[in-house]
């Protein structure tokens, strides 16, 4: 029975909101005990001296594009990513090829990552066969296969009567429909966010409508049929205020951002040209979007926070800007990037680590998340290094991040993933 002892660090307690200078014992993968006793030699010694001790960090919302693009990236460069940048488990969305819409699919991503001893990867499987939008997935048998929601992510469910269906189905089984809230009637061949800016740069925009449509009928339709809806991404200001709305109402929504919708704004695209690096859809918005996504995580009205990591190689996205791919990698990022929410006072760090950890863990009705005994042990060290994140430091096989040559404060010391220490 390995019996391992953190030390010496600032325990973080997201559920007292609390940060603790106490040890953390933990045997056979759960924790045991948090307290001020000092270990004796039967405890493997673990020093957090100058350290954060968080919950595990939990990226509910990743591309690993394993099966079918691994030239992009694969399960192992994935989660080496991902261990990398502080994160214990991810979420793994189902658009690979074939499609994450059959339980061969989903056992072949969940059987590759426990052989890694990496990170754990829990998959989303399809809403609709080969994310078409028309003829919903068995959603039964994915569950029971291993598969935690159910999303199209990077396309949305067109069809109103298919999404309620989704719905309703989807709750026999205690799963949340993620989903991606898109018109593309009004986003169509939009490639940044429609504006003074998309005027200045001569490109085709996609108005926040086209995402502020979808979320206000799908969050009808939660509310009409009792599913449990999750809400992709959130970019904008009206975005939060609908989501906003639905919850006073108890409507059982939640929702998340992605860190990149938080640090950057179009502006930032503008002064970059048109590199692309800095294309994602939803496309990066205004000051005023990124203000009220600040409100939203502070009032509670978005729940978690994600990198939505999508590589692409560089062949991909060395073409013009309106061609190539929309996505960013993400998993190196994300905690120092989080941090900065912390030394703004956006977020205290037991605040932030609840939308990094605690929340996509009930979200996706997971245990964990916390560092309370009894829980298995999804732990997150690190400390306050500041450094420049290079190229070099890319784990993942494609190297698409508009962080690339940014100072960063926060770095990760290690991981406990159960019993294993990385």
């Amino acid at each position: 029975m390995k019996k391992l002892a953190v030390v010496n660090g600032k325990i973080i307690d997201v559920e007292k909101g609390s940060i603790l200078q106490k040890n953390l014992f933990i045997e056979d993968g759960k924790i045991v005990e948090v307290s001020e006793k000092e270990p004796d030699n039967s405890w493997e010694i673990l020093d957090a001296s100058d350290c954060y001790v968080a919950p595990g960090i939990f990226d509910m919302h990743v591309h690993l594009r394993d099966p079918g693009y691994e030239y992009k990236e694969d399960i192992n460069t994935g989660l080496r990513a991902a261990v990398e940048g502080g994160v214990t488990r991810v979420a793994a969305m189902p658009n690979t090829n074939p499609v994450n819409d059959n339980i061969s699919v989903t056992e072949y991503m969940i059987e590759k990552a426990e052989a890694l001893f990496l990170a754990e990867l829990y998959p989303i499987a399809a809403i609709t066969m080969g994310q078409k939008g028309e003829t919903l997935t068995e959603m039964g048998l994915l569950a029971e296969a291993g598969a935690v929601g159910f999303s199209d992510d990077g396309l949305p469910v067109e069809n109103a009567e298919v999404m309620r269906r989704a719905l309703e189905y989807a709750s026999l089984f205690d799963k949340p429909i993620i989903a991606h809230e898109e018109d593309k009637n009004l986003s169509g061949d939009g490639v940044i966010n429609e504006g003074r800016i998309s005027t200045l740069m001569g490109l085709p925009g996609i108005p926040s409508t086209a995402e502020e449509a979808m979320i206000a009928r799908d969050v009808l339709l939660a509310g009409y049929t009792g599913g449990k809806l999750h809400i992709c991404h959130v970019s904008t200001k009206g975005s939060v205020e609908i989501i906003r709305w639905a919850k006073k109402r108890g409507i059982p929504v939640t929702a998340e951002a992605a860190i990149h919708h938080l640090t950057l704004t179009e502006e930032d695209l503008y002064k970059a040209g048109y590199n692309t690096n800095f294309k994602m859809n939803p496309p990066l918005r205004t000051e005023e979007d990124i203000d009220a996504l600040y409100k939203g995580l502070a009032d509670g009205t978005i729940d978690a926070i994600v990198t939505d990591h999508a590589p692409h190689s560089k062949s991909d996205k060395e073409v013009e800007f309106d061609k190539a791919p929309f996505g960013i990698i993400g998993l190196q990022t994300l905690l120092p990037l989080s941090l900065r929410l912390w030394k703004e006072n956006i977020l205290t760090l037991p605040e932030l680590f609840k939308k990094l950890a605690y929340n996509p863990a009930r979200i996706l009705n997971i245990p964990g998340g916390s560092i309370k005994v009894g829980e298995p042990a999804y732990i997150t060290v690190f400390n306050m290094e500041k450094y420049t994140f290079t190229e070099g430091m890319i784990l993942s096989k494609s190297k698409n991040s508009p962080f690339i040559g940014w100072k960063l404060e926060g770095k990760k010391k290690f991981i406990i993933v159960k019993d294993k220490v990385l």
